[in-house]
């Protein structure tokens, strides 16, 4: 099967996200997911706790108010696609911010 998310993107894509294809993707990434936690009880208790400490996070983080506008996701989608070439050197950073 493909990896998660795979699937319900591919049927976005193609146009099943309208009336109905919802219940369609959902159905499918449950399907997926009972998997994934089906093998994850399968492994040592230590990486079972590695999983349920992320999973978590991810609550946590839902639950934050913290939000990125539009235009802050934006720019960091565009530094995303052209990392800047060379670092900045420490010296410079502690400069640009220790001058005012």
């Amino acid at each position: 099967m493909p990896p998660l998310g795979t699937i319900s993107a591919a049927l976005t894509l193609a146009g099943c996200g309208a009336e109905g294809g919802s219940d369609i993707i959902f159905s499918m990434i449950k399907a997926e997911l009972k998997e994934i936690l089906d093998r994850v009880l399968t492994w040592p208790p230590e990486r079972q706790a590695d999983v349920a400490h992320m999973v978590e996070l991810m609550e946590q983080q839902d639950n934050s108010a913290l939000r990125l506008t539009d235009e802050q996701a934006a720019e960091v989608r565009r530094r995303l696609a052209r990392p800047r070439p060379q670092p900045i050197p420490a010296e410079e950073v502690f400069k640009r911010f220790c001058s005012s």
